[in-house]
């Protein structure tokens, strides 16, 4: 079966998502399964951390001065990802994740190349990101798009910081 897929780029403030409750579906989806994945499994969004929680609840409050990206297969929303505001002429990737069943089909390619046209065209010199380790497809794409690993900016241990320029 082949699915239809349109990135639809949704700004905060001003715009809300054009599927309710798909942006908040996929992050309760990547935290739940990032705690899992760190050893810290949790039975649902109420085992996680309040910021998470917080993301989940209210993602346009939380994320008002960043550019969130939704992919869409018709009415469904099936991957996101967050662009941060430019802080120091850098934006930071957030938030990849793509639904399991349309893995495979480009769309977190898709999903980060659109994030750094709009990288581009707000005039920041880098984007930046940080993935676990252990997420080795995430990293080998993130390198065919051109990101190499840099200095650490987090302490978190086993976490990838990684750096592209504009």
């Amino acid at each position: 079966m082949i699915h239809q897929r349109e990135i639809a780029v949704v700004r905060w403030p001003g715009q809300v998502p054009p599927v309710q409750g798909g942006l908040a579906d996929l992050l309760a989806a990547y935290h739940v399964q990032t705690q899992a994945e760190k050893g810290e499994a949790v039975a649902g969004v109420e085992g996680l951390p309040d910021r998470y929680r917080t993301e989940i609840a209210d993602p346009q409050s939380v994320f008002a001065d960043d550019v969130v990206l939704l992919a869409l297969s018709g009415d469904t929303a099936v991957g996101c990802l967050v662009v941060t505001a430019s802080v120091d002429g850098r934006s930071e990737i957030k938030r990849l994740w793509t639904e399991p069943a349309f893995r495979g089909q480009g769309i977190a390619f898709s999903l980060i190349s659109t994030a750094l046209v709009h990288a581009e065209e707000s005039g920041v010199s880098a984007v930046r990101l940080s993935v676990w380790k252990w997420r080795a497809d995430a990293i080998a794409l993130y390198e065919r798009l051109g990101f190499t690993v840099t200095e650490s900016w987090d302490e978190r241990d086993q976490l990838v910081c990684m750096e592209r320029s504009v």
